[in-house]
C-alpha cells in the first residue's frame, strides 16, 4: 500500500491546487482517479466498477461561491483503495467515502483560513511595489503549504487502512463536528449569494431564479437542467444580436 498511498497524498495535493481549475476540476473525481489506483494495485475493472460507485455520490456537486458541500476529490482518494484492500463491496465502499468527503471539507475550511496570511503578505509587498513576491504570495507559498497538510491525509488513511479513518472521525469532538455542520448549512447560502454577486447585471438574475426552482422543484437530472441553460444562453445570445442588428 506504499506506492498507493505516496500516489494519492501527491495526486490529492496536484488536484487540489486547481492548476488549470477545469482540467484539474474533471481529473480529480473518483471514477478518473481510479483509473490510476486500480492500475498501481492491479486491480484495475474492481477499482472502475468502485470508483463509479463513489461517483454517483459527487455526480451533481456544485460548490456554489467555492464553497464544497463535501470533497469529491479525497472521498475516492480513499475510499477506493482501502476497499480494493480490504475487498470491500462499492456499497461498503460508499460509507467509506461520506465522513471522507466530510474531512475534505475541514481541510478546505482551514485552507481558506490560513491562507489569509498570504493575502495580506501580498498586500504588503503590493505596497513596496515588489510584483514578483505578490506573485509568490498569491501562487507559490499557498501551494508549497499546502502539500503539508494534504498530503498527509490521503497518504496516512491509505497506509494504515479503514480504522484510520474510523479512529481519525472518533477524535473530532462533537462540538467542533456539530459547529462545521452549523457552518455546512449556512456557506451553501452564502456561495449562492456570492454567485448572484458575480452575476452582477440585475436583467440576468431572473434566470438564476427560474434556473434556482426549476431544478429544486421539478427535480430534473443535471443533465437536463444543463440542457436548459444552453438553451436559454443560446436564446439571449441570439435575441441580443438580433437587437444590436436592428438599433
Amino acid at each position: 500500500m506504499l506506492g498507493v498511498s505516496i500516489f494519492t497524498g501527491i495526486y490529492y495535493w496536484i488536484m487540489k491546487t486547481d492548476v488549470g481549475y477545469g482540467i484539474t476540476h474533471a481529473i480529480r473525481q473518483p471514477l478518473f482517479s481510479a483509473l490510476f489506483i486500480g492500475l498501481i494495485m492491479g486491480k484495475f475493472t474492481e477499482a472502475i466498477i468502485i470508483g463509479a460507485a463513489v461517483q454517483i455520490l459527487y455526480i451533481g456537486l456544485v460548490a456554489a461561491g467555492s464553497n464544497l458541500p463535501a470533497d469529491d476529490c479525497l472521498a475516492g482518494l480513499i475510499a477506493i483503495p482501502i476497499a480494493l484492500q480490504s475487498n470491500l463491496t462499492p456499497a461498503v465502499a460508499i460509507t467509506i467515502a461520506v465522513p471522507v468527503g466530510v474531512i475534505g471539507v475541514f481541510l478546505d475550511q482551514f485552507r481558506k483560513t490560513i491562507n489569509i496570511v498570504f493575502v495580506h503578505m501580498a498586500d504588503r509587498f503590493a505596497a513596496k511595489g515588489n510584483q514578483k513576491q505578490v506573485v509568490l504570495s498569491a501562487l507559490l507559498y499557498p501551494t508549497l503549504l499546502a502539500l503539508f497538510y494534504r498530503f498527509p491525509v490521503p497518504f496516512f488513511a491509505n497506509l494504515y487502512g479503514a480504522n484510520a479513518v474510523t479512529a481519525f472521525m472518533k477524535i473530532i469532538p462533537q462540538w467542533l463536528i456539530n459547529g462545521f455542520g452549523i457552518m455546512g448549512g449556512i456557506l451553501p447560502a452564502l456561495g449562492f449569494a456570492l454567485t448572484m454577486f458575480v452575476i452582477g447585471s440585475k436583467q440576468l438574475l431572473p434566470w438564476f431564479f427560474i434556473g434556482f426552482f426549476l431544478v429544486e422543484y421539478s427535480k430534473i437530472p443535471v443533465m437536463g437542467a444543463a440542457i436548459f441553460g444552453i438553451a436559454a444562453i443560446i436564446l439571449i445570445s441570439m435575441w441580443q444580436q438580433k437587437k444590436g442588428a436592428n438599433a
